[in-house]
């Protein structure tokens, strides 16, 4: 297997991640589901879930697939990113409290709520290494002028593919959980199995982090 396609089956891998956690939305779903009474609702729900997910994703991974550019300092950007993600993995870590914020956003506002969690829990932090990692597959040292133009727009390209892709991942995820929650489980099951995927979470941030930093060098 290239070194490409591991890393898109690892953006594809956090993506389903993502969309089993709970944090990520997908109990709101079920809950939209049971209260009209049909699944329609249900699947309309996880439009503005995914929706908010991906402008999260974005906003996270355009900034570092801009300064990718700069191919002479893509070591330290990149060792920078698995540093800040590792750092905020740990924070997450230690501060385990949710943001009282997310609690005050409208169920009408799905998509501000999706975007604000997502930010909220690092999501699209967890994944900047890779996507780093992937611009890189584009640049060729010494480049510049139009050349430098074309890395641009492939690196920006590059970035929207992967939070693309990762909330695609993301939302089937999602989708399988509600609908497995809502046609066969029920509210029993979240009251009887729930988890609590904080730490794991966090591990996950440090673990990026980490892969982020060893492969810089």
């Amino acid at each position: 297997m290239s070194a490409a396609a591991a890393l898109w089956l690892t953006v594809v891998g956090i993506g389903l991640y993502h969309g089993l956690n709970p944090a990520m939305g997908w109990p709101l779903a079920v809950a939209n589901g049971m209260g009209e009474h049909r699944p329609r609702a249900l699947f309309a729900t996880l439009l503005p879930l995914g929706g908010g997910h991906l402008a999260a994703m974005a906003v996270a991974l355009l900034p570092f697939a801009w300064l990718a550019l700069y191919v002479e300092w893509a070591r330290p950007i990149r060792l920078g990113a698995g540093a800040l993600v590792l750092l905020f993995g740990v924070f997450l870590l230690v501060q385990r409290r949710h943001p009282r914020a997310l609690a005050r956003v409208p169920p009408s506002r799905l998509a501000w709520w999706s975007f604000l969690a997502a930010t909220a829990h690092g999501a699209g932090m967890m994944l900047v290494p890779f996507m780093l990692k992937l611009c890189e597959e584009t640049q060729e040292q010494g480049a510049h002028g139009a050349l430098m133009a074309a890395l641009a727009r492939s690196s920006l390209v590059m970035a929207l593919a992967v939070a693309a892709v990762h909330t695609l991942a993301m939302m089937t995820a999602g989708l399988a959980m509600a609908w497995l929650v809502y046609r066969y489980l029920g509210l029993r099951f979240l009251r009887s199995a729930w988890f609590n995927l904080d730490a794991a979470w966090a591990l996950s941030m440090v673990a990026a982090g980490l892969a982020g930093v060893a492969t810089a060098w």
